[in-house]
């Protein structure tokens, strides 16, 4: 039987679309080490797109062979993460990199994993001055030699490089594998640097051909290009005392994954959708009473009844009599008319404050439960969102959102509607507080409601009409009846 080659027994796998064409995502952690094996849907490694943190299982069974990126690096989707060899019994395949090289940044995925767009053998120089690696990335430490080319492939490589390397006569079969080959040094013309290195000067604004490389054979490494940043950016003559005072005086995180997609998302909405927000004080005494009662029934036994729930219940109550809350608008294009779109069912989002940031949420179908069931939903959601299991397809298709900024002892706020909706309520804190009850002055539980809604959609009376049966419905949970 016929052993298979190298580049059978290599299976990369790539940075996949996990949903949304999300064009790019952050591996969190790897799961496996270069050795391990690897069993089919085996989870391999953590990553986390603009929506969530998504597990990804494997599609090979095999031995891991190479991690290709180091956690905390974003790459975009198509850059190949990991190679596994299928067939480790055959014996060992050449040292790849792994946990010392791995990518450090969006590049251009090569297919096999074993040559680079140009074709060119991977430590070697390609025609335009740059440095051949598994997927483009080139170490800080670096190495002055490549892995040793097979008899097999030798030739064909030859030929594809001869603009950029010397050619090698191919060995026969019976002459001995060559030595490794030193790279050559850095052209004059051309500064040496992997594509995503290049790719991190032109988003830092550095002129890559002024960074000077900190390793032995010229090639520009990321840190070579963070510290010239760090440098241009801080200015002036005293650039170390500066940067020493800095150091100590600010904190820099950058923005991606979660927060990311939410500051793009605030962004498109605050300033594409006309925002009217109105503000509801109300008495919840009557709600806060009945959760107690409902507390005690057996239904609610293993269930966390907030006030949040009752909320959830007014919002898909009122949305029948105000339809225009939960619609959207939808401008034409290449000349088709604007429409607005009016849903027939209440996908109701639930803003959540994680540690990666704010995410929201949906319950699909939220009209079609009752209280006990919204409850249910509820906590469920939230202990998926705190431990950052909340898938992509979890956070689509929403069609009216709920923020509770209650929870941090807040009165109330201007909410944001989320973009592909056209309102979102605040629920504010319940505390004690002066109210007229029949004429006389008594303490009650009193909270604050504010309603952003899009005016495209819905004028002054149906926004006003929406928040004043909500507020109803709390003030006196009975008139549900009348709905």
């Amino acid at each position: 039987m016929t052993s298979m080659t190298t580049s059978q027994r290599l299976q990369t796998f790539s940075m996949p679309d996990v949903g949304e064409g999300l064009t790019e995502a952050e591996v969190l952690g790897w799961r496996v080490a270069v050795g391990d094996t690897l069993a089919v849907n085996q989870v391999m490694v953590e990553i986390e797109t603009a929506k969530a943190a998504v597990e990804l299982p494997s599609p090979f069974a095999g031995r891991v062979h190479a991690l290709l990126v180091e956690p905390g690096v974003t790459v975009e989707v198509g850059t190949p993460i990991i190679t596994v060899d299928t067939d480790p019994a055959a014996g060992d395949l050449p040292t790849a990199p792994s946990a010392d090289s791995p990518t450090t940044g969006s590049g251009p995925a090569n297919g096999s994993g074993h040559a680079d767009s140009a074709g060119a053998k991977i430590g070697e120089v390609t025609a335009d001055g740059r440095v051949a690696t598994l997927v483009g990335y080139t170490s800080a430490g670096g190495s002055t030699s490549r892995r040793p080319r097979r008899a097999a492939e030798s030739a064909p490589a030859a030929a594809v490089n001869a603009t950029a390397v010397p050619a090698e006569p191919a060995p026969s079969r019976a002459a001995p594998p060559p030595s490794e080959v030193p790279v050559p040094p850095p052209s004059a013309n051309a500064p040496l640097a992997a594509p995503p290195v290049r790719k991190l000067a032109k988003d830092l604004g550095i002129d890559i051909a002024t960074v000077a490389a900190s390793r032995p054979d010229g090639v520009i490494s990321r840190v070579d290009v963070e510290t010239a940043a760090a440098a241009a950016d801080l200015g002036g003559s005293d650039r170390g005392g500066q940067a020493a005072d800095r150091a100590g005086r600010e904190r820099w995180i950058q923005v991606k994954g979660v927060r990311k997609a939410m500051v793009a998302a605030m962004v498109a909405s605050a300033f594409s959708a006309p925002h009217v927000t109105e503000f509801l004080t109300i008495d919840v005494t009557p709600m806060m009473e009945l959760r107690e009662r409902l507390r005690r029934r057996p239904e609610f036994a293993d269930i966390k009844l907030t006030p949040l729930a009752f909320v959830a219940r007014a919002v898909c109550l009122a949305a029948r009599r105000t339809p225009e809350i939960n619609a959207v608008y939808e401008a034409g294009t290449d000349g088709a008319p604007d429409h607005i779109v009016f849903k027939h069912h209440v996908n109701l989002g639930i803003a959540a404050a994680t540690p990666r940031g704010l995410i929201v949420p949906v319950i699909q179908d939220a009209d079609a439960l009752d209280l006990a069931g919204l409850a249910a939903a509820l906590q469920n959601l939230t202990l998926t969102a705190r431990e950052g299991r909340t898938s992509p397809s979890q956070m689509s298709g929403g069609t009216f959102s709920v923020t509770n900024v209650g929870v941090f002892g807040v009165d109330t706020g201007t909410p944001i509607i989320n973009p592909g909706e056209s309102a979102i309520l605040a629920l504010g804190s319940i505390k004690d507080a002066p109210w007229v009850v029949d004429g006389r002055l008594a303490v009650r539980k009193v909270c604050q409601l504010a309603l952003s809604f899009d005016h495209r959609v819905a004028d002054g009376q149906q926004g006003s009409q929406f928040l004043s049966d909500v507020g109803a419905l709390l003030s006196d949970p009975g008139v549900a009846l009348a709905f």
